[in-house]
């Protein structure tokens, strides 16, 4: 049996997931959780190597054919470094391509989260059959996976994608360091962000929203929060997801405009709260987009659910396998 091996490496917790294909689906065969290693590399990828090891040797009739990571970047994808992301400073330059390949001799393939999450909901989620796809995390962050002419579109030194950067208004909440950025409007600390600012403005005027009642509440606020006091009716909650749905509208107008795709797939925050953003999203998206771009472009929520990080690594995995061998799908749907 071929089995493909997923590494989704996270800030806080990493999984190692082993798939095989099954009536041109995957199945997902094992899968190991543990809490990432943030301060020593060489020890997380020495327990990648232990995880991946036990469980070849467990099941003697697996065949290990490929093995993907996705995780958050600055990455050099050439040659499998992790550049000190974000939420894993102390990985500078961590070269996790040599360890593997030595340890198992199959082809290794890392991409960033977006990339990985975007071959993903291609592969087998909402994007399935087009050619033409965007895929946004709408997550912690705003990135963008694109695939473009039925390939994965990753730019010159694989920075393509990178939309929470653009500037989508001259004041509003921070996002990837810059002030009224799409990651400023639309992403959970961006609306935290937001929420905290407008809870302010009102508990000066003696208004208190039902998700900050005092000034001590203002640091615990969070997405999650202002979406619990909008679902019980508080007006400055549904203020703030509606302005976050106009911005949602004039980021996607833009991907729409530029990039002409058949669907724009958005995760996470979108996923759970669609019925209060779209409304709003596609009237913008109506008055801002080109017409005719915008009337072959359908906005669907991912569709993998809380497994699509599984999936994502799953599906670099596969790519790393189809770049090797042209043929590959085909040999791996023998099981």
């Amino acid at each position: 049996m071929q089995v493909v091996t997923g590494i989704d490496i996270g800030g806080t917790k990493c999984a190692i997931s082993f798939a095989c294909f099954e009536n041109e689906r995957i199945k997902f065969l094992d899968k190991i959780r543990m809490d990432t290693e943030r301060d020593d590399f060489a020890l997380a990828v020495k327990e990648f190597i232990r995880v991946i090891r036990l469980k070849l040797k467990e099941n003697p009739k697996w065949r290990l054919c490929s093995i993907g990571i996705s995780c958050g970047g600055p990455l050099d994808v050439k040659q499998g470094l992790i550049l000190s992301p974000p939420n894993l400073p102390k990985w500078e330059r961590a070269d996790i391509f040599t360890p593997l390949k030595r340890a198992f001799g199959v082809p290794v393939m890392i991409q960033n989260d977006a990339d990985a999450c975007a071959l993903a909901e291609w592969r087998m989620g909402a994007g399935k059959g087009c050619q033409n796809m965007i895929f946004l995390t709408f997550g912690t962050g705003m990135g963008a996976g694109l695939i473009l002419n039925g390939k994965l579109y990753s730019g010159t030194n694989h920075l393509a994608g990178e939309v929470g950067h653009i500037r989508l208004d001259k004041e509003g909440p921070v996002g990837y360091g810059k002030r009224g950025s799409f990651e400023g409007f639309c992403s959970g600390g961006g609306i935290a962000d937001l929420g905290r600012k407008w809870a302010a403005e009102a508990l000066d005027t003696g208004n208190p929203p039902l998700f900050c009642q005092r000034k001590e509440e203002l640091s615990s606020i969070s997405a999650k929060s202002i979406a619990e006091a909008m679902e019980q009716g508080d007006p400055l909650a549904a203020d703030i997801f509606n302005t976050v749905g106009e911005y949602l509208g004039r980021g996607v107008s833009l991907l729409i405009d530029i990039l002409n795709p058949e669907r724009i797939i958005i995760g996470s925050i979108y996923v759970r709260q669609k019925e209060t953003l779209e409304k709003r999203m596609l009237q913008v998206i109506e008055a801002e987009a080109l017409r005719e771009s915008a009337k072959v472009c359908r906005i669907l929520p991912a569709s993998l659910g809380e497994q699509i990080g599984d999936y994502a690594a799953v599906s670099v995995g596969i790519k790393a396998y189809e770049d090797l061998y042209s043929d590959g799908m085909e040999e791996m749907r023998v099981i």
